[in-house]
């Protein structure tokens, strides 16, 4: 019976191995992934956007303000003059830091007293601005230990206040669950329609649907409806859930919300309807389906930052729909964001929807002869 099991086991891996899209599927998504994951997945933070307020210009100051510029850990991004400009440059994610150093701040360190240094972050992102914080921490750490050293006193010359703004206990949970909204539709949308044409195919119904009256174009359209009325759905419920059940608060538009999630659907059927066109059985449109969301997922900044991640990888991020619904989930329930705030983030998912479901229409075309 050994003997039996090992053949056919053997008979199966040699199969597997003369099937050319098989060997690509074993060996391309990997390697491609693991080059492309290893440096988009890093929570380091290098070069972080930091933003200075300096309304001391003392000596005591300038030497703190120096340790800043010259960490691997941050770059300044620009020197404020005026309270005024901090709220631009933390809305517009110009700023990840903006280091507010009190008027008084020299003259209370040189005579003995404890000088104000306060932190303001911008607390969309929960995990990011906790690494912020222990950098900008662990460097006023620094200070005040060689400052005591250097004049001969105990005790903390600087006293470092924190400020998170959109989450005020930076918790996390604020950050995860809208981004929670954003997975499991693209998830359940892209497995429905990734699925819907290549069923046919495999029951055998592929041609009995083509001599019916309906149009290519008119197929095509019958096969995304159910995907996006899932796909609304889904998203509602999580964020129903994600309101009521897990206290997030929603401080936008739900017109601005549901705008980003119909064009998000949009672009998400019609990847699922290109994966479905090419699939012959469901089993490869399923492999197609998690082919694309894992990378989807990752160079999304659902888990780890965009900014992290090198150039190049950035640049991929622009062609993944879920980066930018992610915005407008983030926006919305942490910030309060409208539509006209929103603008940028909508017609990039138009564009990648129009795309994808023009491709999606010709691959059909393409694959009924």
């Amino acid at each position: 019976m050994l003997q039996h099991i090992l053949a056919l086991a053997l008979k199966e891996l040699l199969a597997l191995l003369r099937d050319k899209r098989s060997r690509f599927v074993l060996i391309g998504p990997p390697v491609i992934q693991l080059l492309v994951f290893s440096f988009a997945a890093t929570y380091d933070l290098q070069h972080a956007p930091i933003a200075v307020y300096d309304q001391d210009r003392g000596a005591a100051a300038r030497e703190l303000i120096a340790r800043f510029v010259g960490s691997p850990n941050f770059q300044v991004v620009a020197w404020i003059e005026h309270e005024a400009q901090i709220a631009p440059l933390i809305d517009e994610r110009q700023a990840l830091v903006v280091l507010r150093i009190g008027p008084r701040f020299s003259q209370e360190i040189l005579s003995g007293g404890s000088g104000s240094v306060q932190a303001i972050l911008d607390g969309r992102n929960s995990n990011t601005a906790m690494l912020a914080l222990n950098y900008v921490q662990s460097i006023v750490s620094d200070f005040n230990d060689a400052w005591a050293l250097q004049h001969g006193r105990n005790g903390s010359p600087s006293r470092l206040e924190i400020r998170p703004w959109y989450n005020a206990n930076l918790e996390s949970r604020w950050f995860v669950v809208p981004g929670i909204v954003g997975l499991l539709t693209l998830v359940v949308t892209l497995i429905v329609t990734a699925l819907s044409v290549a069923r046919e195919r495999e029951a055998g119904t592929f041609d009995q649907l083509l001599v019916t009256p309906l149009r290519p174009v008119e197929i095509l359209i019958g096969k995304s409806i159910p995907g996006l009325l899932v796909g609304l759905f889904q998203g509602s419920l999580i964020v129903v859930v994600a309101v009521y059940g897990f206290g997030i608060p929603l401080r936008g538009s739900v017109g601005a919300l549901y705008l980003g999630m119909a064009l998000f659907l949009l672009s998400a059927v019609g990847i699922g309807l290109m994966i479905s066109s090419l699939a012959v059985t469901q089993q490869q449109g399923l492999l197609g389906a998690f082919l694309f969301l894992v990378p989807a997922v990752i160079l999304s900044g659902f888990a780890t930052p965009i900014a992290n991640m090198p150039q190049a990888v950035q640049w991929l991020t622009y062609l993944n729909p879920l980066r930018y619904f992610l915005i407008v989930l983030r926006g919305v329930f942490l910030q309060g964001d409208s539509y006209t705030l929103l603008l940028d983030q909508y017609w990039p998912m138009a564009l990648i929807g129009l795309f994808s479901l023009t491709m999606a229409g010709w691959l059909f075309r393409h694959r009924m002869y």
